[in-house]
């Protein structure tokens, strides 16, 4: 039988090797520390990065855009104009005359017999204007010729709605209207004519006059 001082002897062999092989790192222990980055102290990026050369930059344009006012100057604009159209209106009404034009004489016409509602269409527009006739520049004899032939014409088109441009004779000696009085005289003189009246600013205002035709076959 072994002593029990040989035991100890080996017991103490045995030992070494495996405290000799914990006290050594694993290969896996060394890569996991060769994975780790160093610090930024350790690094000098301006050292590293010395001799690199940017990049030229082609084909790019330096756009150069100025920023925009705080001040919401459109919306600003646009409220002004909503307001100042619900106030006086985008154009004129309907039933819009010129200042003065109802103390003119032989400013509407209606023939014996047709409603009253009659001239308030015929100004707002309910029959369609089918043709124009211009009498600028022509004589008193001349304008009532021309203004029988179209007349004429526009019966035999059957045309309702026409309109006669007569001027408001700014052209005129001391600016008075010479054929204004005329044209409207003849008109109630014809037979075909249902009723006139004066056309709406945008149409001619006091130098024009529609008018209402009979239909055809009436």
């Amino acid at each position: 039988m072994a002593k029990l001082s040989e035991l100890r002897t080996l017991l103490a062999k045995s030992s070494k090797p495996k405290a000799a092989q914990r006290a050594q790192p694993s290969q896996s222990d060394a890569a996991r520390a060769a994975r780790v980055p160093a610090t930024a102290a350790d690094v000098d990026i301006a050292q590293a990065f010395a001799d690199v050369t940017p990049m030229a930059r082609a084909n790019r344009a330096t756009h150069h855009q100025p920023r925009p006012s705080a001040v919401p100057a459109q919306r600003i604009a646009d409220e002004a104009d909503a307001l100042a159209a619900s106030k006086f209106g985008s154009e004129p009404s309907p039933t819009h005359w010129e200042v003065g034009q109802e103390q003119e004489a032989l400013q509407t016409y209606i023939r014996r017999g047709l409603g009253s509602d009659v001239l308030g269409k015929l100004r707002r527009g309910h029959w369609v204007i089918q043709a124009d006739l211009d009498l600028h520049g022509l004589t008193r004899d001349e304008a009532h010729d021309t203004l029988a032939d179209f007349l004429v014409a526009a019966r035999s088109h059957g045309w309702r709605c026409v309109r006669v441009i007569h001027g408001k004779g700014l052209s005129s000696p001391n600016r008075e209207p010479v054929l204004k009085d005329k044209v409207r005289r003849w008109l109630a003189q014809w037979d075909d004519v249902l009723a006139y009246c004066e056309a709406q600013a945008h149409a001619g205002g006091s130098g024009a006059v529609l008018v209402l035709l009979k239909a055809r076959g009436a």
